[in-house]
């Protein structure tokens, strides 16, 4: 590599030092005395901020924006969205959202901050000063502006928690593309780790069996159980999204848990959007058809929704019960989500733990008492620095 003359490094020198910008940012509010912390960041999908068009026109726009969820050609897709989806769901969707939503607001995200704030308790008695938060990959509060957030706390190491049991490109990664997206504009990194899939964790499934068996102590016990997992396109499947066989892992796992036999259970897939195929079978249409066999109860969980939300609470406790009922069933009952019950914080605990087990003897070994932390920041100023 040719060296620069000495003209060029003074020019070059000179409008470094013009220019106060720079294309990476750093935390405005750093100290030499400052603490460094660990940090938890757990990511759910997301939900508007109240269940008017407006504001799930923001949203949609935002989710169905993403290269990760929609893999048609972008400039055809745009096209659809912006002419045609954009103009007509909202209105209809805020409908289905206001049926759904609380005094208090959306359930995703009340559900979604009593587990960050469940998690965050429950990891004192095993990683003291360990900060949760949360963050939603589509609206408020994003990842960019809660990572900064821990940025200005003196973040040094940072778990990202996708709230996904299972693997999906349009899920998990879309959260990791969006969190590489927001590191590549700082200059200062924190190491870095995330969670993959959480799936087949014993503790995971616990809950999830101890949920179910306690909805059939109060209810009763139907005579199939439906397993309806969020769907995605078939060709995700073709070009090697393990989310599939993820899902196929979870059920059986979790019947297991149960001691159902094969025939005692059914999973299904749910949420299509559009013509393309999805993954089958289909969650309303497979619970007409067990209608039409004579079943009179079923039972229907979601596995793979930790919170409930629209696709629980509305599609399938409200138009999946109605499609049952006309279809001839004559009783349907949904089982409602782990939402922060305390063994599923407690499966999050402990894929926490398993993630950064070596973190909080790196901390302790990092920790200073005041009296030192002061005396690094007098001698960080003697060799130059400004705080």
């Amino acid at each position: 590599m040719p060296r620069l003359g000495i003209q060029a490094s003074v020019t070059l020198e000179a409008m470094s030092e013009a220019s106060p910008s720079s294309r990476y940012s750093a935390s405005a509010s750093f100290r030499h005395n400052q603490a460094p912390i660990d940090a938890v960041l757990m990511v759910q999908l997301g939900t508007p901020e109240a269940a008017e068009p407006a504001a799930v026109r923001r949203y949609l726009a935002q989710f169905l924006s993403d290269p990760r969820v929609v893999e048609i050609p972008r400039l055809l897709w745009m096209m659809i969205l912006h002419g045609i989806i954009l103009r007509f769901r909202p209105a209809a969707s805020a409908k289905k959202y206001a049926s759904i939503w609380t005094e208090n607001g959306s359930p995703l995200a009340l559900h979604t901050i009593a587990q960050a704030d469940a998690l965050a308790k429950r990891m004192q008695s095993t990683h003291p000063g360990l900060t949760v938060r949360y963050a939603m990959r589509y609206g408020e509060p994003s990842i960019s502006r809660v990572m900064r957030e821990l940025r200005e706390q003196g973040m040094q190491r940072l778990l990202v928690l996708p709230l996904y049991p299972q693997y999906a490109a349009s899920t998990t990664a879309t959260v990791w593309d969006e969190v590489f997206t927001e590191l590549k504009r700082w200059r200062n990194l924190p190491e870095l780790r995330m969670v993959r899939n959480f799936h087949r964790d014993q503790a995971y499934i616990d809950s999830l069996a101890n949920r179910i068996r306690e909805h059939w102590a109060l209810k009763g016990r139907g005579e199939k159980l439906v397993f309806s997992f969020h769907g995605v396109p078939k060709r995700s499947l073709l070009l090697g999204d393990p989310y599939h066989c993820e899902c196929h892992v979870t059920a059986r796992l979790l019947a297991q848990a149960l001691g159902l036999a094969p025939d005692a259970y059914q999973l299904t897939f749910q949420s299509r959007f559009g013509r393309a195929e999805w993954l089958q079978p289909y969650t309303e249409p497979t619970l007409i058809e067990l209608a039409k066999q004579g079943v009179r109860r079923v039972d229907v969980f979601c596995p793979g929704f930790v919170s409930d939300c629209l696709e629980t609470l509305e599609e399938i406790a409200q138009e999946a019960k109605h499609a049952f009922i006309e279809a001839g069933g004559e009783h349907f009952e949904y089982i409602s989500c782990v939402n922060d019950r305390t063994d599923f914080i407690e499966a999050l605990a402990q894929r926490v733990q398993a993630s950064t087990s070596d973190w909080q003897s790196l901390q302790s070994r990092e920790s200073v008492s005041a009296s030192a932390a002061e005396e690094r920041l007098k001698r960080a100023k003697a060799l130059g620095a400004d705080r």
